[in-house]
């Protein structure tokens, strides 16, 4: 099978991305800022080939996909195995509030225990198998062919561990940046890294959420 090249989005700003608010699968729509980042996206990958685009079906993605497909003529595909983790009612508070409000559970999520559900939500191993299903799925339907899957940050983590075998547990230190562009290929052996945190195209507009829970920043991300 030939492999598939992935281009791994995650979705534009939202206000609650700015905030450091724990979205989940709440609803929440780009701010202008990520308005601009998705309007950018489209314009520097309007030259690449693409045969397919899927998204997340909640709008903060969906909208960021569109932008990215307009230029192809492509339809987005809603899917949502892709959307973020389910956070259940930590959904909407700040990482302080949670720490506040229920300190074990913070805990728990801070050292990554990857049974841990919050309350009504999923654990990082239901979460992680859900995402790399849903990825590996679609890049065996287009194999071959070069397919732009817009997500959350969860989801993009969740791939960059598949891809360079990182622990469910392993702190976080690559950039999970909004609008920019991460390079996967397929095979049946699974994901492998081409290509991390390619922002170029924002001009400044970048943003990622260093408040959240397990952001460890080291090495400089590398760059395709």
């Amino acid at each position: 099978m030939e492999p598939t090249l992935i281009l791994a989005i995650r979705h534009g700003e939202t206000a609650w991305n700015r905030e450091g608010r724990l979205q989940g699968h709440l609803d929440l729509p780009l701010n202008e800022r990520g308005l601009a980042q998705a309007r950018l996206l489209g314009e520097a990958l309007a030259d690449q080939p693409l045969q397919a685009v899927y998204a997340s079906d909640l709008q903060r993605a969906f909208v960021t996909a569109r932008a990215l497909a307009a230029p192809h003529g492509l339809a987005v595909t809603p899917d949502p195995r892709l959307r973020e983790r389910s956070f259940g009612r930590f959904e909407g508070k700040l990482w302080a509030e949670m720490e506040a409000e229920s300190p074990e559970a913070a805990l728990r999520w801070r050292q990554r225990e990857p049974d841990f559900e919050p309350p009504g939500g999923e654990s990082l191993n239901t979460f992680y198998a859900r995402c790399v299903a849903a990825a590996s799925a679609i890049a065996a339907a287009h194999a071959g062919q070069t397919v732009a899957l817009v997500a959350h940050g969860g989801v993009l983590d969740c791939l960059y561990r598949a891809a360079t075998r990182v622990d469910l547990q392993a702190p976080r230190s690559w950039v999970l940046g909004n609008a920019s562009i991460n390079r996967l290929l397929h095979t049946p052996q699974g994901f492998s890294l081409v290509g991390w945190n390619d922002d170029h195209h924002l001009q400044g507009l970048a943003l990622d959420d260093a408040g959240v829970p397990g952001f460890m920043p080291k090495a400089e991300p590398a760059r395709a």
